[in-house]
């Protein structure tokens, strides 16, 4: 669970190259685009520009480099050559990349086009929900007030939060210990030490916090089919708090808010 200073190091560099993937995509016109297309685009510039490996790839049986997952889509959507990307959607992008042997892990929800109101302000407080989580990451500090926070925070603003899907210890392999539960009490759980690295990523819903898995045997979806959100970081634990592995560039002033 504890990584070396050359282990991090390491972490370090794959969350820096996974990070440059969003920053590409975030220069994409995704409205018109197929999914697969994306993960295609995404294959393309992790194993040619970055020289690094799409981690999901494989893992588990599954075919493709990414997760994309629309609207009512909560986690592990499949990309499809028939599924097309529409002004106004909501898409998750969760993406892995492997360099030197360690993993990095990250998703962000967009905005396509000009979606409304309501699922700008769902998106709005999922990022939310992480950064609360990401706050209370230091030494000392337990798991439950990870979740305890997102869960709070979510529940303020109204949304729900899924609790069949969680964060996880990463380096070597894609899950490693501990589990990193998006709900929880403060105080609880697992005693956070430096050196620590674990992804946090709430997956928040518009209505109830219900999800089923279609028959693809990946594709989970709310059962009121109303809009879910996520976004997923990287961390690693510090001697004085937390360092964001795979924090994007626009991604700055946030983690400075929330430092």
């Amino acid at each position: 669970m504890v990584k070396t200073t050359e282990e991090l190091a390491l972490m370090r560099e794959s969350g820096r190259l996974l990070a440059s993937v969003f920053e590409m995509l975030d220069g994409q016109q995704l409205a018109g685009m197929s999914t697969l297309a994306v993960n295609d685009l995404v294959e393309r510039f992790i194993t040619m520009d970055l020289g690094a490996r799409p981690a999901s790839k494989g893992q588990y049986g599954f075919a493709y480099v990414l997760n994309c997952s629309i609207n009512h889509v909560v986690c592990h959507g499949v990309p499809d050559a028939d599924e097309i990307i529409r002004d106004g959607d909501i898409i998750n992008l969760d993406i892995t990349l492997e360099k030197n042997g360690f993993i990095a892990d990250s998703s962000k929800t967009y905005l396509v086009g000009n979606p409304p109101p309501a699922a700008r302000r769902l998106v709005r407080v999922a990022q939310e929900a992480m950064w609360k989580g990401i706050r209370q990451v230091r030494p000392g500090a337990r798991l439950g007030d990870i979740g305890a926070a997102i869960e709070r925070h979510a529940k303020k603003n109204g949304y729900s939060v899924v609790r069949e899907f969680c964060g996880h210890g990463i380096g070597r392999e894609m899950h490693e210990d501990p589990q990193v539960l998006n709900f929880g009490r403060p105080g609880t759980g697992t005693v956070l030490r430096e050196g620590m690295t674990f992804t946090i990523e709430p997956m928040i819903n518009q209505g109830s916090r219900k999800v089923s898995t279609e028959d693809d045997g990946w594709t989970v979806v709310t059962n009121d089919r109303k809009l879910s959100a996520q976004f997923e970081h990287t961390v690693a634990v510090t001697s004085d708090g937390v360092e964001v592995l795979t924090l994007r560039v626009d991604e700055r002033p946030l983690a400075a808010a929330h430092a």
